[in-house]
């Protein structure tokens, strides 16, 4: 089998990556737009001038600014981390086939996409196929299934993450859609497992509670090919950190994924919280915190951060420069194209 090459670079020196953290964390102060959410009764109570921004680099390093250490629940970012754990466990295909990788072009939580697509979840960034995930992921019981799912993201964090049981609370008390699209799935055969018991697993995945710098050593995990830099524990293998990115570029923003990635270049994966993580392969990753939100749930500031480093730091993965030219030792004439 032909090697895979993978593309790989380098970020600015030390201080140079710190003073660029800083500056984007200032930039984004000046904006005060967007709303906390209030679908969570428990997310509503946030303070919403909190904000952090982090950048975790492969080697180990970590750059902070504002709140960067602050925690929230971490939400639908655990859906990439989770995808991962269960492609570790079945491979490529298998999960390629049960879940899909394709956008569906509508809302993360529409019943309408399963109704149109045969009950198929298309994507594990979706609700249905977030759900449909946790459910693959191998257990006995429903409370190894949970402890498994909290040990593997905690070895991406490179920490022992814990649940907010408020949080947890006050979603499993008004997650009567995600109930309805669980039961939908099971109709049409796309999970095994009990469908309640797997909603239950994924709010409570959901309320693990997480900072800005921990998103960052999560993307920093899945950019060094799935090797946790701050550990060096190895937490899923490099072709399936390829494929969580991969999943993430193209779905990771649900409907809106097209335009983070013209303005941003780069994987990337919100939560309703205000906590973003974003990954650039080989280098590292980033992790945001603003509860600010815009009308269709992505923090305002963590976006303005974000797309401030992206540039900055050259890290879009569609940016490129002319190359210095100079004598061709080839011509169309000389090599017969």
């Amino acid at each position: 089998m032909t090697a895979v090459r993978v593309s790989t670079g380098s970020l600015p020196g030390w201080e140079e990556v710190d003073r660029l953290v800083v500056e984007a964390h200032r930039d984004a102060l000046e904006t005060h737009e967007g709303e906390v959410a209030t679908y969570i009764p428990r997310l509503a109570s946030v303070d919403p001038e909190l904000f952090g921004v982090s950048v975790a680099e492969v080697d180990g390093a970590v750059h902070t600014a504002g709140d960067a250490h602050a925690t929230f629940s971490i939400q639908s970012i655990s859906k990439a981390f989770v995808y991962a754990l269960v492609c570790e466990e079945l491979g490529h295909d298998t999960v390629r086939e049960r879940i899909g990788v394709n956008n569906t072009g509508l809302a993360f939580n529409s019943v309408m996409a399963i109704e149109l697509n045969d009950g198929h979840p298309m994507n594990p960034m979706v609700n249905a196929g977030a759900i449909a995930t946790t459910a693959l992921v191998p257990a006995r019981s429903t409370d190894e299934r949970w402890e498994r799912i909290q040990r593997g993201l905690s070895a991406f964090a490179g920490r022992r993450l814990e649940l907010d049981g408020e949080v947890y609370t006050s979603e499993a008390d008004t997650n009567q859609r995600n109930r309805a699209i669980g039961i939908l799935l099971q109709a049409y055969g796309r999970i095994d497992a009990d469908p309640l018991a797997a909603v239950d697993v994924y709010t409570r995945q959901c309320s693990l509670l997480v900072s800005a710098t921990d998103l960052a050593v999560m993307g920093a995990t899945l950019a060094d090919g799935g090797v946790n830099p701050v550990t060096g524990e190895r937490v899923v293998a490099a072709s399936v950190a390829r494929d969580t990115l991969a999943v993430l570029a193209s779905t990771g923003l649900y409907e809106r994924s097209g335009e983070w990635l013209f303005e941003i270049g780069l994987p990337g994966k919100s939560g309703v919280a205000g906590g973003i993580v974003t990954v650039s392969p080989g280098k590292g990753g980033i992790g945001v915190f603003s509860p600010r939100l815009d009308r269709v749930g992505n923090s305002v500031r963590g976006q303005r951060a974000t797309r401030f480093l992206s540039r900055s730091l050259g890290l879009d993965v569609f940016a490129s420069d002319t190359h210095e030219h100079g004598p061709y030792p080839y011509t169309r004439e000389k090599d017969g194209r």
